[in-house]
């Protein structure tokens, strides 16, 4: 040990024997490596406390530097605060030459003292590594140049932001090379006036532990946040300042103090109302499947090779997430029997199930993502809530959400952005048109908190279109055509609309617009998974489109597009097909058109008896191949 870490010590030892007491401290001290069980059995026989401590003492200062800073931390961690201030000034500089051996899990003691000091949380107990991440932090941090300036960690709720900000600064090298001055950690949150100024107050303390500044707290948030800057300036060059969890641009800008800023947010246009150079590094919302197995394997100390085929589905069902696969992780610990009951919880989103205390800020998924919708404005709460109605890995052209508010464009891109800065919705830009998906969870948490209203809403939508629209004239070249020849049966469907359903599926009109922009396939796909409701309708006719679709699916899919309404009047008589047909060809050949239809009874007999054997055939074919499936 150094002279003036043994002289620090020396010094406060009759302070120190007198109030520590040695229990758990020596828990700490020996999971760093610094002291022995054997030790630890000597100065639990002493018969006080304060003989304990005093033993104690003279064993560290028959140590080395490591065992002085692993003494420092483990009062910090048992609440000696006071105590470990007394010893700050005698802490050991411990370069990074030193060839790691005063590392302890690949983190050196400086590093470790420097976080304790600052408050900057410890890795979770299941932690894997996201180097990839980490490095971009630095990277932007690097670009400061030592200068005033921002980075923004940005994403949804759950996608461990707060993990990695951690662990960004939880490397030696980067620390001495970039923040010697040291790093201080503020958990933010949701704060009213009372409450920030408690935080800047709290921060004012750590950083003025001698009080050489003041002897009082500040009393306004204005005189905090000028404490705070001088003592950033003159007592805390050449630091780092982490935010974490920061929700609003007012509460940021109580720190805004000339210094370098490191934030996590939910939305990223918090920083949009303080000066200074701003990078911004989006966290995407899941892990790759290799990292969640990981994850999952290390909760239920199996190997990832050994894992059961749910855990393949767990990932897959929540699209990777840090939180969900924690939460459910941490829960096969205790009941490590229960891998098909929260993967059939996460599938049926009953997400009130999946509850466990975490190292995360909340203990369940619903209560993470209700939180986020909570802090939307008021005035567009609603137009979230219009957004349950979207499917999953669908994205939706921004002019369809103007039919649906009936607005402009530009006015519907706002309200969206403001979605989109709070990760509650993600914006794929591709040219100059925009569009707009939710993550998978994002889907299931609306979907279960608006589950009355679901109907109602996809009627809205379908309201909405008939004002603007007529199915068969959407042109290809208007930007939402595609989603509604894609996604218009399934509103129909989903509001309960069927009358509306069968008249769309029911139309040749339809039929052809649709089959000529997409092919039949699709087409023949909602008949088989509407089938229910169109035969509610006319089995008759619902069977007459699905013959013909299955019959001619082939010409349809072709270019040069065959004549739809020449292809319809071969069908038999009796035929809605046939009809429809017949009505367009009368109407069209006043304007010149030429058609055939079959006269010959007997050959249409034929053609007829041809066509019920191969729909026969087709379905034996479907019949085997559920059977050979099953």
């Amino acid at each position: 040990m150094d002279a003036k870490a043994r002289n620090c010590l020396l010094q406060h030892r009759e302070a120190l024997e007198k109030d520590i007491k040695t229990s758990y401290i020596m828990d700490r001290m020996i999971n760093d490596g610094v002291l022995t069980v054997s030790e630890e059995e000597k100065v639990k026989n002493e018969p006080t406390q304060q003989q304990r401590a005093a033993l104690l003492i003279k064993m560290i200062l028959k140590k080395d530097n490591y065992s002085y800073i692993s003494f420092y931390n483990a009062l910090i961690h048992e609440g000696y605060k006071d105590l470990a201030g007394l010893l700050h000034g005698g802490i050991p500089v411990i370069s990074s030459s030193n060839g790691g051996k005063d590392s302890v899990g690949g983190i050196t003691s400086y590093v470790r003292t420097v976080l304790c000091e600052g408050g900057v949380p410890q890795r979770p107990v299941v932690f894997v590594t996201r180097k990839k991440l980490v490095n971009s932090i630095q990277q932007n941090l690097f670009k400061l140049n030592g200068e005033p300036g921002w980075v923004i960690i940005y994403g949804m709720a759950g996608c461990g932001k707060s993990v990695l900000a951690a662990e960004t600064v939880r490397d030696h090298s980067f620390l001495d090379g970039c923040f010697p001055g040291g790093v201080h950690w503020v958990s933010v949150g949701k704060q009213d006036k009372s409450g920030l100024l408690m935080k800047l107050q709290n921060l004012c303390a750590r950083l003025d532990q001698d009080e050489s500044f003041s002897q009082r707290l500040p009393l306004n948030i204005e005189e905090a946040k000028d404490r705070l800057r001088i003592l950033m300036l003159r007592k805390h060059p050449r630091s780092l300042l982490i935010l974490d969890d920061v929700w609003d641009p007012w509460v940021l800008k109580a720190f805004d103090n000339q210094c370098q800023i490191l934030i996590t947010t939910r939305d990223k246009s918090v920083t949009d109302s303080v000066m200074g150079p701003k990078y911004v590094v989006s966290v995407e919302s899941g892990l790759g499947k290799e990292k969640g197995l990981e994850i999952l394997s290390l909760f239920v100390n199996v190997k990832k090779a050994d894992l059961p085929e749910q855990a393949h589905s767990i990932i897959k069902e929540c699209k990777g997430s840090p939180l969900v696969v924690s939460l459910i992780g941490a829960l096969l610990r205790d009941f490590p029997n229960r891998w098909d009951y929260y993967l059939r919880q996460l599938q049926n989103k009953q997400f009130k199930r999946i509850r466990k205390s975490s190292f995360y800020d909340y203990e369940a998924l619903d209560e993470a993502m209700s939180i986020s919708v909570e802090m939307l404005r008021e005035d567009i709460k609603d137009y979230y809530t219009d957004l349950s109605i979207l499917q999953k890995d669908v994205k939706v052209p921004t002019k369809v959400l103007c039919i649906l508010w009936d607005m402009e464009t530009e006015e519907v891109e706002d309200i969206l952005q403001e979605f989109v800065n709070k990760s509650l919705l993600f914006c794929d830009r591709n040219g100059k048109s925009f569009c707009y998906y939710l993550h998978d969870l994002q889907v299931d948490f609306l979907i279960e908190k608006n589950r009355n209203q679901l109907q109602d809403l996809h009627k809205k939508l379908i309201t909405q279109f008939q004002r603007h629209h007529q199915p068969h004239t959407l042109s290809p070249d208007q930007e939402d055509c595609m989603y509604w020849y894609n996604f218009l049966a399934y509103h129909m469907a989903s509001a309960n609309m069927h009358k509306e359903l069968c008249a769309l599926m029911f139309s040749l009109d339809w039929i052809k617009a649709k089959t000529e922009l997409v092919g039949p396939a699709h087409l023949i796909h909602e008949f088989v998974e509407y089938r229910h409701i169109l035969d509610e309708k006319d089995c008759a006719v619902c069977e007459n489109f699905q013959e013909f679709l299955s019959l001619n699916g082939h010409l349809l899919g072709r270019q040069p597009f065959p004549n739809i309404v020449q292809l319809g009047l071969c069908e038999p008589e009796t035929s809605e097909v046939y009809q429809q047909a017949k009505l367009q060809a009368k109407q069209e050949v006043d304007n010149g058109m030429l058609y055939l239809e079959w006269m010959c009874s007997k050959l249409k007999q034929e053609r007829n008896f041809w066509k019920s054997r191969l729909m026969r055939m087709k379905c034996f074919v479907v019949h085997s191949l559920q059977m050979t499936d099953s």
